[in-house]
């Protein structure tokens, strides 16, 4: 039987290499996070599946390849500061946390912040702040951001994201008119403070709920 070590660089080369992640500090990164230690002990087996798996409250941990791409789009450098949506189990913030100076991630169910808080704690990540928060409203205190990303999908772009974002900088986020097919876009803020979109093609998320996103309940909606 192949070990985590094993399982996770055959999972870079096979899910990430192969399908077109180039970005060699992410690569790096994705290859030296412990998936598993963000998974429930029941899920252990299942860590390194091309799969999203469910961490609680409705929740999930991106399949590797999502949470690759989406970091992959950022364009982050080791001077990033980077606000992150949805902390989930803290994955994506540790896998970003080895290649930005500083990421400051936000998660609306206070178990789940609590829970990455202590994972990201015992495995020495320092560069990284967690905080139980409506998400759709960012963070001000440490903004602005050189990359902002949403784990989760909303009908349009906060306002409060486009305050917080800074000249050049980058935004990451699943946008969609329904609650169950999102497009993943990246949008780029141009010398004269305009915005750029690319598509980056079809995404499934969980809803981004708040006060600038869906109301309060549609994550219980039967979106996965």
């Amino acid at each position: 039987m192949s070990t985590l070590d094993e399982r996770r660089g055959r999972m870079v080369e096979w899910q990430l290499e192969r399908r077109g992640i180039r970005d060699a500090a992410v690569l790096r990164a994705m290859n030296e996070v412990p998936r598993e230690r963000f998974v429930a002990a029941e899920l252990l087996d299942s860590a390194y599946d091309d799969a999203p798996l469910r961490i609680g409250a409705g929740q999930t941990i991106s399949q590797p390849y999502i949470v690759a791409r989406m970091i992959e789009a950022l364009r982050l450098t080791p001077r990033s500061r980077v606000l992150e949506i949805g902390a989930g189990s803290g994955y994506a913030a540790a896998v970003m946390a080895r290649i930005a100076a500083h990421v400051t991630t936000l998660e609306r169910h206070p178990r789940l912040a609590d829970t990455a808080r202590d994972c990201l704690r015992s495995l020495a990540v320092a560069n990284v702040a967690v905080h139980a928060a409506d998400g759709t409203l960012g963070w001000p205190d440490d903004a602005p951001y050189d990359a902002i990303v949403a784990a989760a999908g909303g009908p349009r772009v906060p306002d409060a994201w486009l305050e917080q974002l800074a000249p050049h900088g980058t935004l990451v986020m699943p946008l969609g008119d329904t609650l169950t097919r999102q497009e993943l876009v990246r949008l780029t803020r141009d010398d004269g403070g305009g915005l750029r979109r690319d598509n980056l093609g079809a995404v499934v998320f969980v809803p981004l709920v708040g006060a600038q996103g869906w109301r309060a309940g549609a994550d219980s909606e039967g979106v996965s």
